[in-house]
């Protein structure tokens, strides 16, 4: 690995949040911003967006990681496709609370009591829920309801919403959650970088790994960098983890543009691949007795994220009783069908194409219309095409977001193991 190479000593462009990372570009600076005053009040919703990438679960790690836990209890969940009694489950359990079955009506007693218990010891709580653009209106609702419990005057429970942009339409649009609009007391949405911050971020990330200005960069190369990237910090970490890399396999001390153009070209050729031949996912298997066995096998065996349910900072695992799995539709018979059907269309317009030549040497006048039988077969078969591609195209999207999913995943799961902090630990 590069890290190696260059006596680095960590992965300065990992994909997985981590709050000694944190860079302070000028949106996340005003993000903070936002959030402060928002804890502040100590009531509402708080709402960070962004586009993916941009760095809302690493701003929340950083704030998890910097607030005083003697003043505020902090609980975290991810969310998937669920219902309002699964949210209300979750949040139960983000905060460390047993409530078997499937009684609503028992965890949100049980959530009261836990806040009512907290305030009395002088703690205020906030939940963070990240992607919140999965949430159905009824889950956001439920979250409403859950901001209403109070002892006398005192709001017990806060809430952070970190999702992307179609949340932040959802939650200007909806007619239906008006209500949640006149509690939301803060939000920002986080833009990508500036072009002239992302050298600094590079190497406030270098440094932060040990970075001893091994490898030196070429001045253009940020500026190439912050182009090709658009300046979101998930792709920069991305193209800068292939370019030491292959800085690494050529022993270079110098990191020039021309690399960068090199490995940009090479990635666009592998995403170019990758949508020509994704393959499609396994079936998935039994539910396993543990969240690390599940979560390893899950990018080998096609499971979607939807099959675990994150809960504290950085944690994900396995629901217990009370929990809906579910998954993305793929039909694998279907997308087998669609291509055999488009094979043998192929060839039924071999077949008129050879015939149409036979009958063009033989009859002369009557090839003519032979043709024209040809070509509204042909005509016939591309609509057919079209509509096959744009089956294929759904499915190939289905997957990106598969794969999106359980890249979020396995950052929760490395997270949690490799922390030490004993709240999440519990």
């Amino acid at each position: 690995m590069y890290d190696d190479f260059y006596r680095l000593s960590a992965r300065p462009f990992q994909l997985t949040p981590d709050p000694d990372f944190y860079f302070e570009s000028a949106t996340h600076k005003k993000a903070l911003s936002y959030l402060g005053y928002g804890l502040a009040q100590g009531e509402g919703f708080i709402v960070i967006t962004g586009e993916v990438g941009a760095g809302k679960s690493t701003l929340a790690a950083h704030l998890l990681a910097s607030i005083d836990r003697a003043q505020l209890t902090a609980a975290q969940i991810v969310t998937s496709k669920l219902d309002g009694q699964e949210l209300v489950h979750m949040a139960a359990r983000a905060f460390g609370l047993d409530v078997a079955g499937h009684d609503k009506a028992a965890a949100l007693a049980r959530i009261e009591a836990f806040l009512h218990d907290e305030a009395r010891a002088g703690r205020r709580c906030l939940l963070v829920v990240d992607e919140a653009q999965n949430l159905s209106v009824e889950a956001l609702e439920e979250l409403r309801m859950l901001s209403n419990f109070q002892l006398g005057a005192h709001p017990l429970l806060q809430i952070l919403l970190l999702g992307q942009p179609e949340f932040r339409t959802l939650l200007q649009q909806s007619p239906r959650l008006e209500q949640l609009r006149q509690r939301v007391i803060a939000t920002h949405h986080l833009s990508p970088m500036e072009p002239e911050e992302v050298g600094p971020y590079v190497e406030h990330r270098l440094v932060r790994a040990g970075w001893n200005g091994n490898p030196a960069f070429e001045p253009r190369f940020f500026a190439d960098l912050a182009r090709a990237s658009g300046g979101v910090p998930r792709r920069v970490n991305q193209i800068l983890s292939r370019v030491l890399l292959a800085g690494a396999l050529e022993q270079a001390s110098r990191i020039e543009a021309g690399l960068l153009h090199a490995v940009l070209d090479d990635m666009a050729s592998d995403s170019a691949v990758s949508v020509e031949s994704a393959p499609a996912p396994a079936a998935a298997p039994a539910a396993a007795s543990s969240a690390m066995p599940e979560a390893a096998s899950s990018q080998a065996l096609g499971l979607t994220a939807d099959t675990f349910h994150g809960e504290g900072q950085g944690q994900a695992k396995p629901e217990g009783d009370g929990s809906r799995t579910t998954r993305h539709d793929f039909d694998l018979a279907a997308i087998e069908a669609a291509m055999a059907s488009r094979d043998e269309q192929i060839a039924e317009l071999q077949q008129a194409v050879i015939e149409v030549a036979e009958m063009r040497a033989a009859h002369g006048d009557e090839a003519a219309a032979a043709q024209a039988d040809g070509t509204a077969r042909t005509e016939a078969l591309e609509a057919a095409l079209s509509d096959a591609a744009a089956r294929i195209g759904v499915l190939e999207h289905r997957l990106a977001e598969q794969e999106q999913a359980i890249r979020h995943v396995l950052t929760m799961l490395i997270e949690w193991f490799e922390t030490d902090r004993p709240k999440r630990a519990a």
